[in-house]
């Protein structure tokens, strides 16, 4: 990830790349906005998001299970947008926004309820970019 650190105003900005990539990667993921606002203010266990809970709890568009929900949000955490809850025992099962997710689901929700649709176009791009690990 690109990331720059701007010492004036301590803030971090990103490259248009990362931000797209990143944008792109929530579209096409299996999980809705109401996640993403959640995460905004507090982390969401796993369990909150695998199986049932997370179609009953409106965070997924389907039910999935443990092993796609987890690859999933492993891919949100490796485009920047995610990160792993530490406590003081060290890894947990909870998720949160990076300030990079902070940035994009503040975007994305001014801008309506729900993440836009994924186009095949983004489809695409997201299978050379995960799968085959190109730099797009």
């Amino acid at each position: 990830m690109n990331l720059v650190k701007q010492t004036a105003t301590n803030s971090l900005s990103y490259s248009q790349k990362t931000i797209e990539r990143a944008e792109r990667s929530l579209r096409v993921s299996p999980f809705r906005m109401l996640l993403f606002t959640i995460m905004r203010s507090r982390s969401v266990d796993f369990q909150e998001i695998a199986g049932v809970n997370g179609s009953k709890n409106q965070f997924t568009k389907r039910q999935l299970s443990e092993l796609i929900t987890d690859n999933s949000l492993l891919w949100l955490i490796q485009v920047g947008v995610l990160r792993r809850e530490v406590d003081g025992q060290g890894i947990t099962n909870s998720f949160r926004l990076t300030p990079l997710g902070h940035e994009i689901i503040g975007k994305l929700s001014s801008q309506g309820v729900e993440i836009p649709p994924a186009s095949w176009r983004d489809r695409i791009y997201q299978f050379l970019t995960k799968w085959l690990r190109l730099p797009l």
